[in-house]
């Protein structure tokens, strides 16, 4: 069984890591439901999911019927405005078959533009304040892509003490010095301040070329090697408090959890760096390159 730990001040243990919802996106009923009784297997407890996930909310519905307070239940709202947000968030409650969300994420909250409309007056945030108030959700948390997105949370979290965050972590995300030291910064004030802190790419090996064969049920390469991914996930579990979403690619869901289920222990650099020259392994998102997903 994955170890469970608190998820921030939400007094919620989770197991760390957490499915991402984004793997049932195109499933018939069927097949998402094989996907997950594998989380039943693991433990795993907290589903993350988001109103732009395809039929995510829909595949997930049944499982909330029969298993409502088994399960921590996120999801996110790419609106920016206050009226979008909550007609994102009632249109999520309707899918998913709930009376309450236990968090609603500000989706990929990054550019600044769209950070000073989504906290301001008449803001996403406002009517999501205004819905928690209401009862119809618990948590509100914020999440991003890219290598400004700890940046930016941090100036999130300076307006208002969101419940969770969620970034890109990975061994070549974090040799990158920049998108390092806003990392650790945000990091170390999560921590501080009991925000729940997750992540996303872990098992990321790169972005696609045109010449790459096999299926694609995800946006970028991963890592499908079962050593390489056992580190992968192992670099990032053996940091505290530190929670990993599963990848959107539903192939790679047992391998992980059986990677988080196995005693995490730290990989040395030098195993980690092999990793990246044998397997061409390549941060996905580099500042002025490729910071868009």
């Amino acid at each position: 069984m994955i170890e469970r730990i608190p998820f921030g001040n939400t007094g919620h243990h989770s197991a760390r890591t957490i499915f991402g919802g984004a793997a049932l996106r195109d499933m018939p009923q069927a097949k998402a439901d094989a996907v997950l009784e594998t989380l039943l297997e693991f433990g795993v407890n907290h589903i993350d999911t988001a109103a732009g996930y395809g039929d995510s909310e829909l595949r997930i519905a049944p499982w909330m019927r029969a298993s409502r307070n088994d399960f921590f239940l996120a999801t996110k709202t790419g609106d920016r405005d206050g009226k979008g947000a909550r007609a994102s968030l009632e249109r999520s409650l309707s899918r998913l078959g709930v009376e309450r969300i236990d968090l609603i994420q500000l989706h990929n909250l990054v550019e600044t533009d769209d950070q000073e409309r989504a906290l301001g007056p008449g803001g996403a945030l406002e009517a999501l304040v205004a819905a928690r108030e209401a009862g119809l959700v618990r948590f509100i948390g914020v999440t991003g892509h890219g290598t400004f997105a700890p940046s930016r949370h941090l100036d999130s979290l300076r307006q208002f003490p969101f419940d969770s965050v969620l970034v890109p972590c990975n061994f070549t995300m974090l040799a990158q010095p920049e998108y390092a030291s806003d990392f650790e910064e945000l990091y170390k004030t999560c921590r501080e301040h009991g925000v729940a802190f997750q992540t996303i790419k872990s098992v990321a090996r790169r972005r696609w070329s045109l010449t790459d064969a096999g299926p694609r049920h995800s946006w970028y390469h991963p890592i499908r090697e079962e050593e390489g991914l056992r580190r992968a996930v192992h670099f990032v579990l053996s940091r505290p408090d530190v929670f990993l979403n599963t990848s959107s690619d539903f192939t790679l869901l047992r391998p992980t959890l059986e990677a988080a289920a196995a005693e995490i222990r730290a990989p040395p650099d030098a195993a980690m760096r092999d990793d990246v020259r044998a397997m061409g392994i390549e941060p996905l998102f580099v500042r002025g390159v490729s910071d868009a997903v």
